[in-house]
């Protein structure tokens, strides 16, 4: 899962390079969708990228300091309530998915409850959610490691249905709290810089939250990524991290949602930098960790938009974008094909 080549190649980004520039335009003109296209055309080691059945992965899972009630606004059990919204079809994430074309697969992995077999979502708890870190650390290695080997085997099916752009998204009730430790290890940041409103607390729900969050730091010692993404992490944060290794393993263009998808990439990125050389990202959250991961990593976003949602929902609104840059590479007229007059030389 950490075998991540460089899409480094100097001669395919000259060759792209030229192909954009000869369109019938105004050099860089068409701005962030001409660095989009040589992105894209970079990973796929091609002059003409394209996107195949692109699919959002939604991955939910429970933690164990949300049943205290402490660091989030909404009880434990409205994760699976959503998820049997996302069954349903009547979550923000099915409606952007359905308006743009793009496949949503739906896993469990880790929601403190039990699912029908008959439902359309993706069977791949370990157990029914994490421990409470502020006791022990929420999950231990072992099972920390088979989430990421599963979550693995979910993306490699996906790619064999000749996907090759892949989204990701979550739900999971106070993981932004997970999110916030992962990032303060990570980035090594003070807790209060990392902690944001979440679901939606107020000023002092976020000072309550941070003040939580701090003690939870200081009590564990992570000594390398695995351990913290064990620590800290959610069974979904830690899915989302071995989904993200796979894909960029597998060479699939990978758009990287929001915050909490971001804590799962400073994750991946550590145990493999490579990874980032794929990583597309969708949109810059209203949670205001989110900012700063973007900034460690030197990410431009697509799209800002104001979303703190999750789910997948920046992901859904960015791919569209990426389908425009690769048609315009690969269907917009040359100077030459059309016998247009191109910039004159002074």
């Amino acid at each position: 899962m950490e075998n991540i080549v460089s899409i480094k190649n100097q001669e395919l980004e000259i060759t792209l390079q030229k192909k954009i520039d000869l369109k019938t335009k105004p050099l860089g003109s068409l701005g962030d969708l001409e660095h989009l296209a040589f992105k894209i055309g970079c990973i796929q080691n091609t002059e003409t990228p394209k996107i195949s059945n692109p699919t959002i992965v939604v991955f939910a899972g429970d933690h164990g300091i949300a049943k205290k009630g402490e660091v989030n606004p909404f009880p434990q059990e409205v994760t699976a309530q959503m998820v049997y919204n996302f069954i349903n079809g009547g979550a923000a994430i099915n409606v952007l998915t359905k308006t743009n074309g793009i496949n949503l697969k739906v896993v469990d992995a880790g929601v403190n409850h039990n699912f029908e077999n008959n439902l359309n979502i993706i069977n791949s708890k370990t157990v029914f959610g994490t421990k409470n870190y502020q006791d022990e650390p929420a999950m231990t290695l072992q099972q920390c490691q088979d989430a990421m080997e599963k979550s693995g085997n979910i993306i490699s099916q996906i790619h064999s249905e000749d996907c090759n752009t892949i989204g990701f998204g979550e739900m999971g009730i106070s993981n932004t709290s997970s999110a916030s430790l992962l990032m303060a290890y990570f980035m090594n940041k003070p807790i209060a810089e990392c902690v944001g409103s979440g679901t939606g607390l107020n000023s002092e729900g976020i000072n309550k939250k941070s003040s939580i969050l701090s003690e939870v730091f200081k009590k564990h010692k992570p000594q390398n990524s695995k351990e913290a993404l064990a620590t800290f992490g959610g069974f979904e944060i830690a899915m989302l991290c071995g989904a993200i290794l796979k894909a960029a393993e597998l060479k699939m263009v990978i758009v990287i949602d929001g915050f909490i998808v971001s804590s799962a990439l400073l994750a991946a990125q550590a145990i493999n930098k490579n990874v980032l050389d794929y990583c597309i990202f969708a949109h810059n959250s209203n949670e205001q960790g989110h900012t700063k991961i973007l900034d460690f990593l030197n990410s431009k976003p697509l799209l800002s938009l104001g979303l703190r949602l999750g789910e997948g929902t920046g992901a859904a609104l960015a791919i569209p974008l990426l389908k425009a840059s690769v048609d315009f590479l690969n269907n917009m007229a040359s100077f030459e094909s059309a016998r247009v007059s191109g910039e004159i030389e002074k």
